[in-house]
């Protein structure tokens, strides 16, 4: 696939990149790949959670997302709410001059149409739709690539979250799952298309050589504390969840296993912190994987993979180590259907350490059969996300004439 768009573009990614998920990042590093290796002449910059730390890894301009550099800290005084407040009303105004200043805006990947975690409608689902307004009244397409999204109840960022899909010039979904929901929210889906998450894109770490000695079983952890519409149990499922981790990794140590421990948010640390104390054993120890890569290069190493979030089972399906869900959404399910592990898919809301040991050990008998299909998988998997980049090629940059148009319009 080669560009033939002679004209320099100007493309603008936009999302929490940089904020200590890694998730997200790899979002934002497999759409840059895409544009340098397809579109090379594109101006591109990013509105984003962690500007700083995007320009320093990626080599690409960055502004803050939020004007209130408190925006996603609980007000706590009145001089809080009121700069929460006046942040809303900045925001209209950064968000509107920015995407004004691109032919193309491009938001890669990530649940940004999804509650599966705890978020006020005021937060990020407000800054999506004053992005899509902006750019259906300023006549710059606004893309959401390979999105995941949840049917949500909440009246408030449910409007929010519908109006920012319908406003969008171009979406695809990564998953059915995803693309149902936002259906069953009012939008009309049906020229969306369903591809893998972008993050099938990047390059996998080369497998080390194999070894007699038994590798570590990876368990990434994940704080977890139910959906946004599960708030008012929030305690009760992080509980459930942190004690049905503990008793498994307790078991597995118990039969001589080493494990590591992954998070994949800064987040998440506390609660490796918490199992690490819980186990209390020299063969429980925390990876410290500062990105995708990092992860991947984790799990290769290990014998057999058990994971929460999203990202973390990308990593280690990427990589062809067999995996176990812990399941906090619909999205992990799609997720280990397309790789042929739909059976491996255990409730992070009801962690049954018996039943996921169970589980698990039926996932190591098979192990040997799982390395042989899962590589094929993968290949699949990377060659519809290519045919995502051709169909974004084709739907969102313009020809000479129209970007020329575009600016002497403005």
């Amino acid at each position: 696939m080669t560009s033939t768009n002679k004209t320099q573009v100007r493309v603008g990614l936009f999302g929490l990149f940089g904020a200590g998920n890694s998730g997200n990042d790899a979002s934002l590093e497999a759409v840059l790949g895409y544009l340098r290796a397809e579109h090379p002449d594109a101006e591109v910059d990013a509105l984003c959670g962690g500007p700083e730390i995007v320009t320093a890894r990626y080599g690409i301009p960055a502004a803050r997302l939020n004007w209130n550099r408190g925006e996603y800290r609980t007000a706590s005084s009145p001089a809080a709410i009121a700069a929460k407040g006046l942040g809303k009303l900045i925001d209209a105004a950064r968000t509107a001059a920015w995407v004004r200043r691109h032919d193309v805006v491009i938001v890669p990947g990530t649940g940004v149409l999804e509650t599966t975690l705890p978020l006020r409608p005021w937060g990020f689902p407000y800054s999506l739709f004053l992005l899509c307004a902006s750019g259906r009244l300023l006549r710059s397409r606004v893309a959401l690539v390979s999105v995941g999204a949840s049917e949500i109840g909440h009246r408030a960022t449910r409007t929010l979250v519908r109006w920012s899909a319908r406003l969008a010039a171009y979406r695809s979904f990564r998953g059915t799952y995803s693309r149902d929901a936002i259906r069953a929210m009012g939008v009309d889906t049906a020229g969306d298309e369903v591809y893998p998450d972008l993050a099938f894109s990047l390059p996998t770490p080369p497998s080390g050589e194999p070894s007699d000695q038994p590798g570590p079983v990876c368990v990434g952890v994940m704080a977890w504390h139910g959906s946004n519409d599960e708030r008012a149990r929030a305690e009760e499922i992080h509980r459930r969840y942190l004690d049905g981790t503990v008793r498994f990794v307790r078991a597995l140590v118990e039969d001589g296993r080493p494990v590591r421990l992954l998070t994949g948010d800064e987040l998440d640390r506390p609660v490796a912190a918490a199992v690490l104390d819980a186990v209390d054993s020299p063969l429980v120890t925390v990876a410290e994987a500062a990105s995708l890569a990092d992860l991947m290069k984790e799990v290769a190493a290990a014998d057999t993979v058990v994971a929460t979030r999203y990202h973390n089972l990308i990593c280690a399906l990427k990589v062809g180590t067999p995996t176990l869900a812990l399941s906090y959404s619909e999205k992990s399910d799609d997720l280990m259907a397309l790789m042929g592990l739909g059976a491996y898919c255990h409730s992070a809301r009801e962690v049954d350490a018996d039943r996921l040991l169970e589980q698990f050990r039926e996932l190591e008998q098979r192990s040997a059969e799982l390395r042989r299909t899962l590589p094929e998988r993968n290949q699949d998997a990377a060659r519809r996300v290519e045919d995502q980049f051709t169909a974004l090629t084709a739907a969102l940059f313009p020809a000479t004439d129209h970007a020329h148009a575009h600016r002497e319009t403005r």
